[in-house]
């Protein structure tokens, strides 16, 4: 057999199979150097993280494009209405009742002879506003009940279900009639503490199922064994590998939060005027909808839309944060 000798211009890689192949000194050297690559590993051969990993698909993802942009508008004109609508949402003019498109009025006037246009984008505030906002309280105050029960156990758990039990049974527009009929404030306020109130036990249920999974995993029995305290495994290791399906629900019930404010608002127990709200302007649109239907059509137009953009961005944060999905 003939004397082999080394080379030292070539190395040996292994070929992640169990066998080898031979490569290039340049050509090792830049494999080592590739930022990212198709098996999960990132910049320096580091494995990426399940945020970068969902940020990356969600670049990527038509539907979370869209319904982000669209989202970031009703944002901005929910801020500053007046950048797109110079009137005033309360100045009306019973001439006009009924009046349908004109020049400076594209949507034409509603039964009162209110602009719809200026209505319409002025409602948005009201419905982002409660939306967020209530959905920020149910969040905070689910995932916490959520998390404590699931990591605790024992008799909190016990008492967070049957707690939670109570709630489920609670029909949402039958309570919203009965609790906010007797509130007699103009403000938004007492729309978000209903859904906060009624709508943590569906968050608080995500959260302590997604607790009692990451908690049975080896790194927190782990860390558990060095001695880390209570705080320091929910903190570290638990909550930033549990909020994920948290994140996801939530994103979803957004939407659902702006149209329960729409429907009470409608009813007459949400919002009410002089408050400017689309399910108000639908409310009083509904007995004109023969002789004025572009009354009702913008409004609803307007909150399909709204719902459907939290939806669909809830679907895509859905779909980039579950691995089950890649």
């Amino acid at each position: 057999m003939p004397e082999q000798h080394f080379d030292p211009d070539r190395a040996i890689a292994g070929t992640g199979m169990g066998g080898t192949m031979d490569l290039g000194v340049d050509e090792a050297e830049t494999l080592e150097k590739v930022p990212g690559g198709p098996d999960g590993t990132g910049p320096q051969g580091k494995p990426r993280s399940l945020w970068s990993d969902a940020w990356r698909d969600l670049r990527r993802n038509p539907v979370f494009i869209v319904s982000a942009l669209v989202i970031l508008f009703l944002i901005v004109i929910s801020l500053w209405p007046s950048l797109i609508a110079s009137g005033s949402p309360l100045k009306c003019d019973l001439a006009k009742a009924q009046e349908g498109s004109q020049a400076g009025h594209p949507f034409g006037f509603n039964g009162q002879g209110c602009d719809v246009y200026t209505r319409t984008v002025y409602g948005a505030r009201a419905s982002v506003t409660v939306g967020v906002c209530a959905t920020l309280g149910v969040a905070i105050l689910g995932s916490v009940l959520g998390a404590l029960a699931g990591f605790f156990g024992g008799v909190s758990d016990s008492l967070l279900s049957r707690l939670t039990d109570v709630f489920f049974a609670i029909p949402v527009v039958l309570g919203g009639l009965v609790l906010l009929s007797v509130i007699t404030s103009n403000t938004v306020w007492p729309v978000i503490g209903f859904i906060v109130l009624l709508g943590w036990p569906q968050l608080s249920r995500i959260a302590r199922g997604s607790v009692i999974t990451v908690k049975q995993n080896d790194y927190v029995q782990a860390a558990r064994a060095l001695g880390a305290s209570n705080s320091r495994l929910m903190l570290r290791h638990i909550a930033p590998n549990a909020i994920a399906p948290v994140i996801v629900v939530a994103t979803i019930a957004l939407g659902t939060y702006i149209s329960l404010e729409a429907t009470l608002s409608y009813l007459g127990v949400g919002l009410k005027p002089p408050s400017v709200s689309w399910g108000i302007d639908i409310s009083s649109a509904s007995p004109y909808i023969r002789n004025a239907p572009h009354a009702l059509l913008w409004p609803s137009g307007a909150l399909a839309i709204t719902v459907l953009a939290f939806i669909m961005l809830g679907d895509a944060v859905r779909d980039a944060l579950d691995p089950k999905l890649r």
